[in-house]
């Protein structure tokens, strides 16, 4: 289901402006960003678009009431600094499961004032993930040159 549909389908024959809550995850946005969401959501105070395929922030209209906003499983690789003029209330962020391969693109956050004094959470498991298995497979590449060393060693003496 498309995004714009879905947020028809969320509002319940409520006006945007009553709306508190929009939860949009597992459909479709088209070309990776945001539609049918606009500034008429004034008291928007949790938005999840988990597993949306967004790829960019660019379209996010102005939630100023916004506080939790659930990003999680999607193609987000940067452009965060568009969170720090668009919902500048926002204090809980889950990032995790996005593209975001290295800390420079999350420079823009911690540049936030958001950031240092009401932030609470920004979670980013799959980064420590990669670096972990990045890390074992380190690891198992020394192990083998380790064993083949040591097989050499073995077939020298024999």
């Amino acid at each position: 289901m498309e995004m714009k549909k879905r947020i028809n389908l969320e509002l319940r024959n409520r006006a945007p402006e009553e709306v508190t809550q929009l939860v949009l995850d597992n459909c479709h946005c088209v070309n990776g960003e945001i539609e049918g969401l606009n500034d008429t959501f004034k008291k928007l105070e949790f938005l999840s678009m988990v597993n949306v395929e967004l790829s960019s922030l660019a379209k996010l209209p102005n939630l100023n009431k916004l506080r939790k906003l659930e990003l999680s499983n999607n193609r987000i690789s940067g452009g965060l600094e568009v969170l720090a003029e668009k919902c500048p209330n926002l204090t809980h962020l889950n990032l995790s499961g996005n593209k975001i391969k290295d800390v420079s693109a999350l420079e823009a956050l911690m540049e936030m004032k958001m950031m240092k004094r009401k932030m609470k959470l920004v979670q980013l498991k799959d980064m420590r993930k990669r670096r972990r298995k990045k890390r074992r497979m380190r690891m198992k590449m020394k192990q083998a040159q380790n064993w083949e060393r040591e097989k050499r060693k073995w077939a020298s003496h024999t």
